[in-house]
């Protein structure tokens, strides 16, 4: 784990592996543009460390706070208080806020996130398949069961799975990962399948309809070969910049106290490209 004291007022996002993460060039763009004095940082922090990265953040009047990728989504909520009942609701934790002398409060941007693209792009709900029953997966599925559609998770733990959907209150089953695709409106990658140096995601679009939406969670490679596939049938494609974009204007208001500029959205998302 790095640390180091910055002069300026801070939030940062912590995981392992974090080197690949665009959520620094995200908030910084923001806060440019705003003029805001405070930075976003990047922090490499393994499981084993959590209690004393918390320990030392808590010490540090500059820290605002901290988003969590994986795999720390779910370990988080062991250390940080829960006003807003996340843990039951959704099981994972992406935001952390901090007020000075005060408790750490853990929240949940990914699922707001998740959805405004989908909204913005038009999907009119019907059956959503999830794969993927991990941190990301239960703030998804979370945000589907709001929206009343089925819900069909595909999963190596099946057993996970099914804990999921009855803590999110959706309605669907549960399938696994060798199962066929179920000819389903929207079909989500809510796993870190595919991503830069983890196994790929292999699986048959044919059950999609033509007119289907499938959105990859996954931004680096920013197109996957499932969003790849994906546009080679014709399909809605998602990229994961959208969640990571909408998760990250949600948790930018709650450590800075400012919402985001989205009408530059255009050009965040050409730097994101370059970058």
């Amino acid at each position: 784990m790095t640390d180091s004291t910055p002069k300026l007022p801070y939030a940062e996002v912590i995981g392992d592996p974090i080197a690949h993460s665009k959520s620094p060039l995200i908030h910084n763009f923001w806060l440019e543009k705003l003029g805001i004095e405070a930075e976003y940082r990047k922090t490499h922090v393994l499981s084993g460390d959590l209690a004393r990265y918390f320990l030392s953040r808590r010490a540090d009047p500059d820290w605002l706070g901290c988003n969590v990728t994986i795999p720390h989504k779910i370990a988080v909520m062991d250390y940080v208080d829960d006003p807003g009942g996340v843990e039951t609701s959704i099981g994972a934790m992406n935001t952390i806020a901090c007020e000075t002398g005060g408790p750490l409060i853990g929240t949940n941007t990914d699922a707001g996130g998740f959805l405004a693209p989908l909204r913005e792009e038009g999907w009119r709900g019907g059956h959503a398949v999830v794969i993927g029953s991990g941190g990301a997966a239960r703030a998804i599925v979370y945000a589907l069961a709001q929206t009343e559609v089925p819900v069909t998770i595909m999963a190596r733990n099946t057993a996970e799975a099914q804990a999921l959907l009855a803590r999110t209150g959706a309605h669907g089953d549960v399938i696994g990962m060798d199962a066929p695709l179920p000819p389903a409106s929207l079909l989500v990658n809510a796993s870190p399948l595919g991503m830069t140096g983890k196994p790929p995601l292999t699986i048959d679009l044919a059950p999609l309809p033509d007119s289907a939406f499938v959105y990859d969670i996954v931004y680096a490679p920013l197109e996957t070969p499932l969003l790849a596939q994906a546009k080679a049938r014709g399909l809605h494609v998602i990229d994961g910049l959208a969640m990571l974009i909408g998760q990250a204007a949600l948790a930018f208001d709650i450590f800075f106290d400012a919402l985001p500029p989205r009408e530059h959205d255009a050009e965040l998302r050409a730097r994101l490209l370059a970058g």
